[in-house]
């Protein structure tokens, strides 16, 4: 099945098991919306389910609306120190921090500006780790309703939630938080490892009814 995609901030566990068990398309020509994973992610720390926000550079066009390919990273503000710092405290314990880490660090460590490009270089990161191959097509044209492919777009949709019941995995802190849903791939790489990839092979999704 072809599915259509936005490419987000280390995508949610469902996502990601979406993109394993599809083909993807990745949406390239929409608009830019707040409040979803195109610029934050969610992990696990000490403290519960926790966000992680890259903040953006709002340059409005038409009615303040603008291209999600055009979206400029704002790095005046040293959130990449920041979220690697957060995510070494979160997970430095959990059974693959250390196996993936040098992989993954690099990402904090460049001069990327383009969000959507950014995204893109996640998703790559965490397909190297499993050893799948990233999507390469997107889209030439906005759709609001495709014909040729199913739209899952609404995976994008942070306040969008329980959509997909995934099984529940072992987490660094489920002995204080039982287990958290709707947390980023990372969360799922850094338990799992190896096993990450079959995991996500092996949830039942129903994308056509969520």
């Amino acid at each position: 099945m072809k599915i259509l995609l936005h490419p987000t901030y280390f995508p949610n566990v469902a996502s990601f098991a979406a993109m394993v068990q599809n083909d993807v398309v990745w949406e390239a020509n929409d608009n830019f919306q707040k409040q979803t994973y195109r610029n934050r992610c969610y992990i696990c720390t000490d403290k519960g389910k926790h966000m992680l926000n890259i903040p953006v550079k709002h340059v409005g066009g038409d009615e303040g609306r603008q291209k999600y390919a055009d979206v400029e990273m704002d790095n005046s503000y040293p959130w990449k120190k920041q979220h690697w710092r957060t995510l070494e405290t979160a997970y430095r314990t959990s059974p693959f921090f250390e196996f993936y880490e040098d992989g993954i660090r690099p990402l904090y460590e460049g001069n990327d500006v383009s969000l959507y490009e950014f995204n893109l270089k996640t998703i790559e990161v965490i397909c190297n780790c499993m050893g799948v191959e990233l999507p390469m097509t997107q889209t030439e044209k906005f759709q609001m309703e495709p014909t040729e492919l199913l739209d899952t777009r609404f995976l994008a949709e942070a306040k969008r939630k329980g959509t997909i019941q995934l099984e529940p995995y072992p987490q660094v802190f489920d002995d204080r938080h039982r287990f958290i849903p709707d947390l980023s791939i990372l969360d799922l790489l850094f338990n799992e490892g190896t096993n990450a990839l079959t995991y996500l092979k092996h949830q039942p999704l129903d994308l056509s009814h969520a």
